[in-house]
């Protein structure tokens, strides 16, 4: 018993260490989404978060928003940092993966821990981006200023309505980190703005024999019907784009007939069109190579297809040549292993149903 006590500030120590090891892998060897919002709460305004912060500056383009798939968080030489400034006009601004929201939302937490004006005035020209970038119909297309071709659809593709729209929920609704948006002219902006994307997800859902279903991962801005976007991506009822819609719908307080029909019709939809006992399974094919495949499996659980045709709703997969299959063996090496066919992402919304259908379902 003496010797354990005696143990105990060394195996505290090591515990100590080890989560701070953990907590504290460097900044660099980190995705940036990681960085700019799952970093502890104390790292947000030191002298490190502060130069991460700099290129965030740096990046933001000259209307406001920025590209995407880039590594703020990593250091830039002079001629790189020189670059970004002549880049600073280039047409490239997007809100796909993740862009112009996250790097937002960490300006916000710089701010909040900083008071620095330079962080809050970046902020708002970003929101003034997206409340510009948005089209009448109340949809965001997938850049801003418009690119031609499908970029200009309404994008709910990788999620990207989704974060404009909690994002700008979170600042109407005064969210600590954004309370310091008070400008009751902007406020009523941003909420209004949010108003007209909730009544763009209701326009723009599916609707098969008058009941509403899911929706397509894009949709024409002009006729708000299920759009084509890259080659092997096709008008369809879409398993993954439409479950942060459904979770969007489902976070609204005292939410109307017309989205709670909305939410009932969707929940439905994925419900009957679930996978079961199937695997996306990984596995080295005959060439040697990592390789994917449906496998049939009494103890897996269930997936949902990326698409699903909107004649039979029937799920399929696409190759390069647009032309629809039914199975990923039917498809190339480079599409079949290059892009997300599957989804368990809707068991998170119907799992959270049943607590919603209680309070509003009947």
């Amino acid at each position: 018993m003496k010797k354990l006590i005696n143990l105990l500030p060394v195996i505290l120590l090591y515990t100590l260490f080890a989560n701070s090891a953990t907590a504290q892998k460097p900044v660099p060897q980190r995705s940036w989404p990681s960085v700019a919002l799952g970093m502890p709460e104390e790292w947000y305004g030191s002298e490190e978060s502060k130069k991460v912060a700099d290129n965030v500056l740096l990046y933001q383009r000259d209307v406001g928003g920025w590209p995407k798939n880039t590594p703020f968080h990593k250091p830039l030489s002079e001629g790189e940092k020189a670059q970004v400034l002549e880049d600073k006009d280039k047409p490239d601004a997007i809100f796909d993966n993740g862009a112009t929201t996250t790097e937002m939302r960490f300006l916000a937490k710089m701010y909040s821990k900083t008071g620095n004006d330079i962080y809050k005035v970046s902020f708002e020209k970003g929101l003034h981006f997206i409340l510009e970038a948005q089209y009448k119909n109340g949809g965001w297309p997938m850049f801003f200023p418009l690119r031609k071709g499908y970029y200009t659809h309404i994008t709910f593709n990788d999620d990207a309505t989704f974060r404009l729209m909690n994002l700008l929920k979170d600042i109407y609704t005064k969210k600590p980190t954004f309370d310091f948006i008070s400008d009751k002219k902007t406020t009523s902006a941003i909420k209004k703005a949010w108003d007209k994307g909730l009544g763009c997800i209701l326009k723009t859902q599916i609707v098969v024999n008058g009941k509403p279903t899911v929706w397509c991962a894009q949709h024409d801005e002009i006729t708000l019907l299920p759009a084509k976007a890259r080659s092997y991506e096709l008008p369809s009822f879409s398993g993954s784009e439409s479950v942060g819609l459904l979770d969007l719908l489902m976070d609204i307080e005292n939410p109307s007939p017309e989205v709670i029909r909305s939410v009932k019709g969707g929940i439905e939809w994925l419900e009957a069109h679930q996978m079961k006992n199937i695997r996306w399974d990984k596995f080295t094919n005959a060439e040697g190579k990592k390789d994917h495949r449906i496998v049939t499996d009494p103890n897996a659980g269930s997936l949902w297809a990326r698409f699903y045709d909107l004649d039979t709703q029937l799920p399929y997969v696409c190759d390069r040549d647009g032309i629809k299959k039914s199975t990923l063996e039917e498809i190339g090496y480079e599409r079949r292993n290059g892009y997300s066919w599957y989804s368990d992402g809707p068991r998170k919304v119907l799992d959270a149903y049943p607590k919603w259908k209680e309070k509003w379902g009947k």
